[in-house]
């Protein structure tokens, strides 16, 4: 077999493994290694020849690996008040793992929760990481849905971060993307998601104003500091029957003011995973102040942004539902739908737009399969019963009893 310098060519292979295994052992580098630039074109040139080099190939992934893997756990444990940004860094380790993985065993499903959890949590607004993320989730989308299935339907919420904060220069790669997030555990979550957009917007504007630049751990550092407080409100609400929502009513009015930790709203709004559950903050006496503080204050780019890109993403979640899904998952998304035609960002042009598609939906999936409305029958009347005193919820409903 050819040895790995023959095969580099120019022996450039055991100098770029040289620097990469100094650098993940070096330990002034460790407490930040993306601070170094040249370490980002080593993995790059590394990845390259191990590629293009033929019989050798296995031998040179296998003395690259153990360094790579090394680099990347060092590079995701750096604190998270480190300048670089290492999300560009491990995006390429990634892709490595993902390119050799099975030639040394290695189940990359860990290193991709770990650089979701790790990372992207942390820089889901640098536009330069949110772009190479995007791209990575493109290229690698065949093997991300046959190995890791469940990996982009988890974290959505997190790339719903990632768009609100980065708007419409990354719309259409985030398009690419849309349909992937979409599964049985996330279909009904995902719709809620795309609806609240806006109010996504509104949050993490409310964090940076708060805690400042939403790159960095400001987001990570509310919702752990926020978890002993709303452990403390769950366990009032269990032992006293009062709810968390009636402890914080009061609270959120100022929209300039600070961010209420123990908000459920807030909360929910701004987690980086799948938890499954249908989203509540529209029954927060909260959501209310802070809509009327959005709405009488001038937009912001990032939420007019999110207020023309949401319609277009229900678009396109609502084509890849009526593509896709079984009637059992239509049948629960109908009286979902429903629900939310009148809980919604309060702008008039957002309303109409994002109206109309729930309208042209529900007519579009009773038409593919008509035998759902002898089933969704109830329901429907259901909703007309609690719309006496809402007439946008009123006239939907009447619409297809």
């Amino acid at each position: 077999m050819a040895s790995p310098e023959l095969a580099a060519g120019d022996g450039s292979y055991d100098f770029h493994l040289r620097s990469l295994s100094a650098a993940s052992r070096d330990s002034a580098a460790a407490a930040d290694p993306a601070s170094d630039p040249n370490l980002l074109e080593s993995v790059r040139r590394v990845c390259e020849m191990c590629k293009e080099a033929k019989g050798a190939s296995d031998e040179m992934v296998a003395r690259a690996f153990p360094v790579m893997s090394k680099l990347f756990q060092r590079c995701a444990a750096a604190p998270t008040q480190s300048v670089a940004s290492s999300g560009v860094l491990l995006l390429t380790i990634l892709q490595f793992f993902l390119d050799f993985g099975e030639a040394v065993l290695h189940d990359a499903d860990g290193s991709l929760k770990t650089f979701f959890r790790s990372c992207l949590s942390r820089e889901f607004a640098d536009p330069i990481v949110a772009e190479r993320t995007l791209e990575f989730l493109i290229v690698n989308k065949t093997k991300i849905l046959s190995s890791f299935p469940t990996l982009i339907p988890q974290f959505f919420p997190l790339l719903l971060k990632l768009i609100a904060s980065n708007g419409e220069r990354s719309e259409r790669k985030f398009s690419e993307v849309l349909p992937l997030m979409m599964s049985a555990g996330s279909f009904l979550p995902l719709f809620l998601s795309l609806m609240d957009l806006p109010m996504l917007v509104v949050a993490l504007e409310k964090v940076e104003r708060s805690s400042g630049t939403l790159i960095g751990s400001s987001i990570a550092t509310i919702q752990k500091s926020a978890a002993p407080e709303m452990l403390l409100a769950l366990m009032d609400e269990a032992y006293t029957g009062s709810s968390i929502e009636d402890a914080s009513g009061n609270l959120g009015s100022d929209d300039s003011g600070p961010l209420d930790l123990s908000d459920p709203m807030f909360l929910d709004l701004l987690k980086d995973e799948n938890d499954g559950i249908a989203a509540k903050h529209w029954t927060s006496p909260t959501i209310s102040s802070t809509l009327q503080a959005a709405v009488n204050s001038p937009q912001s780019d990032r939420l007019k942004q999110s207020l023309k890109m949401a319609p277009r993403f229900l678009t396109l979640y609502f084509a890849t539902a009526l593509r896709d899904v079984n009637d059992s998952l239509l049948c629960a998304l109908i009286p979902v739908v429903m629900s939310r035609y009148a809980a919604m960002f309060p702008d008039k042009v957002y309303s109409f737009e994002v109206r109309k598609r729930l309208s042209d939906f529900i007519l579009a999936a009773f038409q593919r399969s008509p035998d759902i409305i002898a089933l969704l029958k109830k329901p429907i009347t259901d909703r007309l019963g609690e719309a006496h005193d809402n007439p946008a919820k009123a006239s939907i409903c009447l619409k297809y009893i």
